[in-house]
This record gives structure tokens, C-alpha cells and sequence, in this order.
């Protein structure tokens, strides 16, 4: 399979000779899931870090009402998975399903330490990585918290443009916070042009 997507976006961070990316393709490997199918389910340990090389994944977890809630997206050049449970081999508390035929590729957790002894610099890579994933969740308690709907709902198409087309908008209202009739609502002012904020 081409990894040239995965080598560009580690390159945005890290340089990586011809050598280390033979290294990493050894510890790493591909998968395929179909649309709708999970990837991880609530209550199984992560045993793998993801890359998505093509395809649209998100993450999610029912309350104790079994009201759904959307935690996170993930597109081509992320990367996805449940970091707590991967880190302390715990059950994880989301799923994660495909909502598209999806290619990932995929290191397991005792390879990534193999990984970071062989090529020191992907220590630096996925430290990097963690720092933009917790900013990105501060932002996002931040915003859910003080902001209304309808900006929630501006600032996740300005920042995530292209995910509005590509999964289920019920998963859109529930990652937002709001009822899907709402955002129904939201998406026909913005149509009409009077979406104000």
C-alpha cells in the first residue's frame, strides 16, 4: 500500500531518512474496515495507535440515558484510536466506527517502543501530536461550554470543512451538542445566507 500520505504528514513534523522509513514500515501495518463498521468498541482495550490513509472514522460513547455523543472526527493524515487505553492497557470507554470504507495503517503498542528506540525522533513526532490533541480538546470543552450553537456550529465547518460532507449529520449534532433538528435548522440559515452569529 502507498504511504506517501502517512511519510508527508510525519515530515511535517519529523525528517526521515530513506532507513527509518523502511524501519517503520516493519513495525507497522495496514488494515481495511467498511463503512459503518467499529474499529474499536466501548469496553475493548486499544491495543493499536491509527493512521488513516484514506477514509473517515469517529469516535463516540453512549451516556447512562443511551444518549449517543460524538467525541471526535478523524480524516486522512490523523491520527485516531483511544490514547488512555492504549497507554494503560484499560478498557476503553468509546468506540470508534468507520463512516466510510476506510485504509489505516497501524502500529501496535509494543512496537511503538521498538519505534522510538530505533528512530529516537518519532518521540518528538508523537509528543508533538499529543500537545495539538490536548489543545484541540481544550478548545473544544472551552467552546462547548461558552459558546452558542450556532457559533459552535460556524467555527466546526470553518475548521473542519470538509468532514460536513462527509458523515451523517445526526453525528454532526451530536458531536456539537445540539439536536439534529437544530442543526437542520442552523444548516438552512447558512444556506439562506442570514447565518448570524
Amino acid at each position: 500500500m502507498d504511504l506517501s500520505g502517512a511519510f508527508s504528514s510525519i515530515e511535517r513534523v519529523v525528517k526521515l531518512s530513506n532507513k527509518e522509513k523502511e524501519i517503520f514500515k516493519t513495525l507497522t501495518e495496514t488494515d481495511f474496515i467498511r463503512n459503518n463498521d467499529l474499529l474499536l468498541r466501548e469496553g475493548q482495550v486499544c491495543k493499536f495507535e491509527y493512521f488513516i490513509l484514506r477514509g473517515c472514522l469517529r469516535s463516540f460513547y453512549f451516556d447512562r440515558n443511551l444518549v449517543e455523543h460524538t467525541t471526535m472526527f478523524a480524516v486522512e493524515g490523523w491520527w485516531t484510536g483511544n490514547l488512555k487505553s492504549f497507554l494503560k492497557s484499560t478498557p476503553s470507554e468509546f468506540a470508534i466506527q468507520a463512516q466510510e470504507d476506510s485504509s489505516l495503517l497501524k502500529i501496535h503498542r509494543d512496537k511503538i517502543e521498538v519505534l522510538y528506540s530505533q528512530i529516537p525522533k518519532f518521540e518528538r513526532y508523537f509528543r508533538i501530536l499529543l500537545q495539538n490533541r490536548l489543545l484541540v480538546t481544550q478548545d473544544r470543552v472551552s467552546n462547548h461550554l461558552s459558546s452558542p450553537a450556532a457559533e459552535r456550529y460556524s467555527q466546526f465547518i470553518a475548521k473542519y470543512p470538509e468532514i460536513e460532507q462527509r458523515v451523517a449529520q445526526k453525528h454532526i449534532a451530536s458531536y456539537l451538542g445540539i439536536t439534529p433538528t437544530y442543526l437542520s435548522r442552523l444548516r438552512r440559515r447558512r444556506m439562506k445566507g442570514d447565518f448570524l452569529l
